[in-house]
């Protein structure tokens, strides 16, 4: 039994959804954990008493200090403190921390002010870490040094780890542990009563879920939807929030399909948008692993996806969807007619895409990674 700290940002996105999985899969599996953060992690819900989410699941909140010397709240000093007070307390074996900046420079801070045992520190990549705040110029030595006196790293995909290596020229060995998903959770049989609230009249739905920031290409996205469209009645199921969402509304108001595109704000559960979803659409700039794709795929829904970053590992292309080049929306959308005109070829992709979720990502056989590779790095 380990007593894991583990600290990652709050929300949505792919590091924060995987890393309180993560949290829960261990508790499950009998050790103790503690999420260190400004706010709870999500999908576990509220705090039943005493800061704890279950008999093994602890949160312990990063108080931000307000002062008026502070243009910005110094939040990776206070976060260094509260591990270190954490780890003093509760006994901690190690500190996983998700994302390198600055998460694990707070880590490494928090190990070298506890002086009577040896804290260990796990940081695992996740993509942006590296490929944006890492390559920043001003943020490439505190990345590469948080990187290098991390004790352990792990990165979420082979193409991930190549490109920290190349490009940080990174000397720490990094272990790659894919994303996973809990496959009974992501089973979305039985959704014909939900899609009739999103689909009165029988029309097929694509969906995409994400931050809406300008990689994932929201704006496509519409694009997309506009030519499928004109050939099938259909709905766009848009999932998430973020800077790029008024963009998407005003081409959806432009091409006269505004009336069909669905803009559902942030979701607790999107396996309820995949549940009711004939296809996803995942167009992004950049993916280093893609765990939406991978969600989709546990879901039976086919996935219309760019070739880029980490896609190729969790999907193959022609089996349980296709890759396409960035940007080429008319490609993608000749694609996705290609599946939504053709039943039975799009219940083939999703059992392809099922069977492939199960065998390759399901929890059960990735979780066990990370205890192995905890044990490793405890060892020395």
């Amino acid at each position: 039994m380990f007593r894991i700290g583990i600290t990652s940002y709050p929300t949505y996105g792919g590091s924060g959804v995987v890393a309180a999985e993560l949290g829960r899969a261990l508790s499950e599996r009998g050790h103790i954990v503690h999420f260190i953060s400004y706010a709870p992690p999500p999908g576990l819900g509220s705090p039943s008493g005493w800061g704890g989410f279950g008999d093994r699941i602890f949160f312990h909140e990063v108080e931000v200090l307000s002062y008026p010397l502070f243009e910005h709240s110094p939040y990776p000093l206070s976060l260094a403190v509260k591990m270190a007070e954490v780890a003093n307390y509760v006994k901690l074996d190690l500190l996983h921390v998700h994302y390198a900046i600055p998460h694990a420079v707070s880590a490494i801070l928090a190990k070298m002010m506890i002086k009577d045992r040896d804290l260990k520190v796990i940081t695992t990549l996740h993509g942006t870490d590296v490929t944006l705040v890492g390559n920043d110029r001003s943020f490439l030595p505190i990345t590469r040094w948080s990187i290098e006196e991390s004790d352990g790293v792990t990165a979420i995909s082979d193409y991930l780890k190549e490109r920290t290596l190349r490009e940080l020229v990174i000397e720490k060995e990094i272990e790659r542990i894919y994303n996973f998903v809990d496959t009974e959770k992501f089973n979305c049989e039985g959704a014909e009563e939900h899609r009739k609230k999103v689909a009165p009249k029988g029309e097929k739905i694509l969906t995409h879920i994400s931050n809406f920031r300008p990689v994932k290409r929201v704006e496509d996205v519409v694009r997309i939807f506009h030519l499928v469209h004109q050939k099938i009645p259909s709905k766009l199921l848009l999932v998430g929030d973020g800077p790029d969402r008024s963009k998407a509304e005003g081409i959806a108001r432009d091409l006269a399909i505004i009336e069909d595109v669905i803009f559902t704000g942030k979701e607790d559960s999107v396996q309820n948008c995949l549940a009711v979803s004939d296809l996803l659409l995942l167009p992004s700039e950049l993916e280093s692993f893609g765990l939406v794709a991978l969600e989709a795929m546990s879901c039976q829904v086919p996935v219309i996806a760019a070739n880029t970053g980490g896609l190729p590992e969790v999907m193959v292309s022609g089996e349980m969807g296709y890759l396409v080049e960035i940007g080429d929306v008319e490609g993608m959308a000749r694609r996705a007619l290609e599946i939504l005109a053709d039943d039975k070829k799009k219940k083939e992709m999703g059992e392809k895409g099922r069977e492939r979720a199960v065998s390759q990502f399901d929890m059960d056989k990735i979780v066990p990674l990370y205890e192995a590779y905890y044990e490793k790095i405890l060892k020395g």
